[in-house]
């Protein structure tokens, strides 16, 4: 459904922020992309939706839906060739939302941009209805400080299905919500995919919502990805050095160690990128191999695959 191959983002003629990413969404899949704050997530999912800011560009690969290439396309662009079905949940969306508009009248602008003949007011209940929202031709009336947070989300996510998305971007569209809210629109956004067969990006930095929700998983340093598997073998037994840091600076329950791990130093700013992998000047495991010329690509379950010189499970003699 969606397949991103080689995609770099630069700045103007400076240094690129995102290098030679890929990956692919098949329908009711969702991938999810985890990474360190700076790691190039956000600018990832920017690019597939033609909204990177006028200092970044795409300078190379490519963004396909199905069979067309959406990669240069601005998203007025993809509405008048009827590819925008793309759609994004951002972060906050008290920041998102019009507080001076009703949520009815924003979720309408975004039905008839996409569908002029809609009924736009029958479409934006339906979409609230579609998102859990209770009473919701009363919620139609409100406005954006009226909602909690959850709802706002909720928002959010009806404006986002408001295209009929093939693809559905989230960018870790539960940061700012409690563990219950958050719970419950993780299951929200598992049932959608499933019910209307759409893919679904889904951005965060907590692993522990990958292990929940995604089926799939990408992982991301200085804009590059470090590693590729489905959910289970990745935390069985990852390849790359960085995703075990990742995975070890999870809180234990179990441990008596009162002092959480962390991984060394901090990324590399972009124009910095050493040679080899971007992580080796971080990681206790790098050789020389590491620090110069091409990284491998390794393989390890079905589907599961790394940039590293030397796997973790190698290392470990396995």
């Amino acid at each position: 459904m969606l397949s991103v191959k080689d995609l770099v983002v630069s700045v103007g003629r400076g240094p690129d922020i995102v290098r030679n990413v890929s990956f692919r969404i098949e329908p009711g899949e969702i991938l999810g992309l985890v990474g360190e704050s700076g790691s190039g997530k956000s600018m990832t999912s920017l690019a597939l939706m033609g909204l990177l800011p006028p200092t970044l560009s795409i300078s190379g690969g490519s963004v396909m839906l199905d069979d067309t290439d959406i990669t240069y396309l601005a998203p007025y662009q993809r509405v008048r060739r009827n590819c925008g079905r793309v759609a994004m949940i951002f972060q906050e969306p008290m920041t998102s939302l019009n507080p001076v508009l009703r949520v009815g009248d924003q979720i309408e602008e975004a039905v008839q941009v996409h569908d002029p003949d809609a009924n736009a007011s029958a479409r934006a209940r339906e979409l609230l209805d579609l998102v859990r929202i209770p009473d919701a031709a009363h919620q139609l009336s409100a406005y954006p400080h009226e909602l909690s947070g959850g709802m706002r989300q909720r928002v959010m996510i009806a404006i986002a299905l408001a295209c009929r998305p093939r693809v559905l971007i989230a960018d870790e569209p539960t940061t700012a919500l409690d563990v219950t809210v958050q719970r419950q629109v993780l299951g929200l956004i598992r049932e959608l995919c499933d019910s209307l067969h759409m893919g679904v990006l889904f951005i965060t930095h907590d692993l522990g919502v990958v292990a929940q929700l995604a089926d799939r998983v990408a992982v991301m340093y200085a804009g590059e990805l470090m590693e590729t598997a489905d959910v289970g073998p990745l935390f069985r037994a990852p390849l790359h050095p960085y995703t075990a840091g990742l995975m070890a600076c999870l809180p234990n329950p179990e441990s008596d160690d009162p002092i959480m791990a962390t991984i060394p130093g901090s990324a590399p700013r972009p124009g910095e990128i050493p040679d080899g992998c971007p992580f080796a000047p971080r990681c206790d495991r790098a050789s020389a191999p590491c620090r110069s010329g091409l990284v491998p690509l390794v393989h390890g379950a079905p589907g599961q695959s790394a940039r590293c010189h030397f796997p973790l499970n190698e290392r470990a003699g396995a």
